[in-house]
Parts: C-alpha cells; sequence; structure tokens
C-alpha cells in the first residue's frame, strides 16, 4: 500500500477543512464542489465529502460522519499540544487525562462533529 486515509461525510466540508489545516496542520492535495483530500506528512490522509454529494452510493450520501473517533499518536508534548489548541480557541471537548493503564489522552471536535483524539502511550515499564 502507498497511503492510507479515512473518508468523512460532513455537512460542510469547508468548515472541517479550515480546522484540519488551521490547527491540524493538513494540507490541501485536491478539492473539487463538495470534496477536498488532505494530506499530512506524519498523519493519515483526510477526505471530506459533502453530505449528499452524488459520487457517494445512495444509501450512503445522507449519512454523517458519527460514531468514530479520529485519533492521532504523539510520541511527546501532548500537553502542550492541547494548550496551543486551547490557545487558539478550539474548544477542547475532552480535556486531557491519563487511564490507568497509562494512556494519556485528549479530545477536540470539528465544526463538524468530527472527534479528534489526541494520545500519548506511556512509556511500558520492563519487569
Amino acid at each position: 500500500m502507498a497511503a492510507s486515509a479515512v473518508s468523512l461525510t460532513v455537512d460542510d466540508v469547508t468548515r472541517s477543512q479550515t480546522f484540519f489545516t488551521t490547527h491540524l496542520g493538513y494540507v490541501v492535495r485536491h478539492a473539487a464542489d463538495g470534496f477536498v483530500s488532505l494530506s499530512h506528512d506524519d498523519a493519515i490522509d483526510v477526505i471530506l465529502l459533502a453530505r449528499g454529494i452524488e459520487v457517494l452510493p445512495p444509501e450512503q450520501r445522507e449519512q454523517r460522519a458519527s460514531g468514530l473517533i479520529l485519533a492521532f499518536t504523539v510520541a511527546s508534548g501532548l500537553q502542550e499540544q492541547e494548550e496551543r489548541l486551547r490557545a487558539a480557541g478550539v474548544r477542547i471537548t475532552m480535556p486531557l487525562r491519563q487511564e490507568p493503564w497509562g494512556e494519556r489522552l485528549f479530545q477536540v471536535t470539528d465544526p463538524n462533529g468530527v472527534i479528534i483524539q489526541f494520545v500519548e502511550w506511556a512509556a511500558s515499564e520492563q519487569s
């Protein structure tokens, strides 16, 4: 495989595109009416499709991205990422926390309701 992407159907492609390019470091690779392909050097590509777009099969056209979490793993600097996004006016929808198994994470939600989670794994302890 050369690359991987996730395709999300949203109500307003432009609002999600702006969120991803402004706050998450994505760049636009391809765009057309109701469609944009976003790329990032260190993350999975994201394709945004407008709800109702005719390129989708009829049974998928009115669905929206929901019930999923787009997770990005960071090697370090998770707290700095949360602070950067908060300072930029992004609403943190789940503040930074640490799970008992060592995962540290926080979530934001884009203007179309796409949940984006940032995760930092604790170093595994050697026995």
